[in-house]
């Protein structure tokens, strides 16, 4: 492949991706908007107009605010790779690596260039994250989180991005120039093996840096959970609520950790919009997801796509024309194994923004899956009122456009989901 036709092949795709993904987006807010004076008959009994009107605004807020976003990050990835923003930081780089101990510079500038790159995303990114949360969220009520606090996750999230972050990223480039043509399959074995570790540790060690976990302490509650759970055949390590209230009004259950380390997890905001009933039927829910093995497939399936997306790049790196086809020019002097790096996460959500349909599908199939075996469980009709609560609680709108949601929808519309439930 020339560089040319690579340029050609990523600006026809990145120029195709935003171009559908505007047309969605304006369809959504044009579905919303003409639906928003009258509740959809189905839920005429229990949902309020000024409830459905809410749901509708926040949507089409957050839609017009994701069209903003849209051009922005099309802009920004422009400017990382046919207009050279990533080769100039690059050179940047480079030259302020030759300062450093010659044992060192190989490496040195390698992490340096992930790290400025991604420190560049996040200044970036802040003030999109800053807008979203304080102003958006503020104003429909769900934002509890303060500037002290924001501030105070990031810094946490940085720490953790170096202790946990770069120790990987610098093994996975070491194993790049050091294992010969079949580096990918060890550097994916290597990435696998953390991202389990991090499974593993994160309920124990990761979780209580950002939020409170106290035993459940509803008798009556954890009584019924831990015989749904004998039902079942599930066992945890606890049954635990966090504070999710400290930072948001949207409520919650899953399960966290991996293996033997799984707890169960309610959000403080869930606890306090539903009854036992309802927990006991969302809880349910969640069970049918393990029951069903969905957690584990889309482990496998995660993992599989890490592994072909690791002989891709492991074939591309190699090429000459990956580099200047994407507005890089490759190093002569230095490894460029970090910047092959950073170059396919730049350009591979393009190319794989175009199956998020199937993904989407097989993710409400798993959903449906879930609820069928909740009815089993627990009650339907406590289900189906659980998801109606929260529907409306997190604003969600009850007319989407139906293109909309087959192509981004994880969860199937409420309209279909409780008309499922009570078939």
């Amino acid at each position: 492949m020339s560089p040319v036709m690579l340029s050609l092949a990523f600006a026809l795709a990145l120029a195709a991706s935003v171009l559908v993904k505007f047309w969605l987006s304006t369809r959504q807010i044009r579905h919303v908007a003409a639906h928003r004076g009258q509740v959809p008959a189905a839920f005429a009994g229990s949902v309020t107009l000024a409830a459905h009107q809410k749901a509708a605004d926040y949507t089409m807020a957050r839609g017009r605010f994701g069209l903003l976003a849209l051009a922005f990050n099309a802009a920004v990835l422009l400017g990382w790779t046919l207009l050279g923003g990533l080769n100039a930081l690059n050179g940047w780089v480079l030259a302020a690596s030759q300062s450093l101990p010659g044992s060192w510079q190989a490496m040195g500038y390698q992490l340096g260039l992930v790290t400025a790159f991604a420190l560049i995303g996040t200044l970036l990114d802040l003030p999109w994250e800053l807008w979203s949360t304080f102003r958006i969220e503020e104003a429909f009520g769900f934002n509890r989180m303060t500037l002290r606090l924001y501030v105070t996750d990031m810094l946490k999230g940085l720490a953790l991005a170096v202790v946990l972050g770069l120790p990987i990223i610098g093994l996975i480039i070491w194993l790049m120039g050091a294992m010969g043509p079949l580096w990918w399959l060890w550097a994916w074995g290597a990435l696998m093996a953390y991202q389990l570790f991090v499974m593993v540790i994160y309920p124990h060690v990761i979780a209580p840096l950002f939020n409170k976990f106290e035993p459940l302490a509803d008798t009556e509650l954890k009584g019924r959970v831990e015989q749904l759970m004998a039902r079942c055949g599930f066992s945890s390590k606890g049954l635990f609520v966090m504070d999710g209230s400290l930072r948001s009004a949207h409520g919650n259950a899953q399960f966290s950790g991996f293996g033997p380390s799984k707890r169960v997890v309610f959000f403080d905001t869930l606890l306090a919009k539903l009854n036992a009933g309802e927990v006991e039927a969302v809880l349910a829910h969640e069970l049918g997801h393990f029951k069903h093995r969905h957690i584990t497939k889309r482990i496998a399936l995660s993992f599989a796509m890490s592994l072909a997306g690791f002989a891709l790049l492991g074939w591309l790196a190699a090429m000459p024309a990956f580099y200047l086809g994407l507005g890089v020019q490759p190093s002569l002097g230095a490894p460029n194994d970090a910047l092959a790096l950073l170059l396919f996460m730049l350009v591979g959500p393009v190319f794989g923004f175009f199956v998020t349909p199937l993904a989407s599908h097989f993710s409400r199939r798993d959903e449906f899956q879930a609820d069928a075996y909740a009815r089993a469980q627990a009650s339907g009709a406590d289900l189906s009122s659980a998801l109606l609560k929260l529907h409306e609680d997190n604003a969600g709108t009850l007319t989407p456009d139906p293109v909309y949601a087959r192509f981004y929808y994880s969860h199937p519309p409420a309209a279909e989901r409780l008309a499922a439930l009570a078939t």
